[in-house]
């Protein structure tokens, strides 16, 4: 599981609740990978909201389980979308859950933006959170910062946020995998000589 970057005394391209909710939007994506379910059950979901830092109401059953489960493959659609079609998706997402953006001060967070009551379904909370933050990537012009994972058998979504764009691998240790890679390439290829 994927756990919320530590962003203190990091220059944001976005606002810092963006930018969470960005990648907690693709570390969501990501626990449906192909065949592979990282959510199986109710104890998953609790893991994730614990780690994601999701505050308001958590019912902990099936039905809410399936509601989250079922937000992530329009989510992943995201990624693969044109701005027109990611605007559209955006729009839905909003428009089904009647946001409401209104600034809001909690826990260690200063004032940034909720468009849910903290008592809306954990589903709906997170489809507006990642909505609103993919309204601000639209806004910025930086949808090329929404990628799929470089590793050859990788799915995965990936947010770049670096400073010089250059988040090439999802969370998932691919990137560790591709230079264990490279270098036993390049030992095999010194080998060879």
């Amino acid at each position: 599981m994927t756990l919320r970057p530590d962003l203190t005394g990091v220059k944001l391209l976005f606002a810092r609740d963006t930018e969470i909710a960005l990648a907690a939007a693709a570390a969501l994506v990501n626990t449906a990978d192909g065949d592979e379910e990282h959510l199986p059950d109710v104890d998953a979901l609790d893991a994730f909201v614990t780690a994601w830092g999701w505050t308001g109401q958590h019912k902990r059953t099936r039905a809410e389980l399936r509601e989250v489960q079922e937000l992530r493959p329009r989510l992943r659609e995201i990624w693969y979308a044109d701005e027109e079609r990611v605007v559209e998706i955006v729009n839905d997402l909003l428009r089904e859950s009647n946001a409401l953006p209104q600034l809001v001060k909690h826990d260690e967070w200063d004032y940034h933006l909720h468009a849910t009551p903290p008592h809306a379904p954990l589903g709906t909370r997170m489809a507006v959170e990642a909505a609103m933050a993919f309204a601000d990537v639209v806004r910025g012009g930086e949808l090329s910062r929404l990628r799929i994972c470089d590793y050859p058998t990788c799915e995965n979504v990936v947010v770049d946020l670096s400073k010089n764009r250059s988040k090439r691998y999802c969370e998932s240790g691919c990137g560790n995998r591709a230079a264990v890679a490279a270098y036993r390439a390049r030992k095999a290829a010194r080998l060879e000589r």
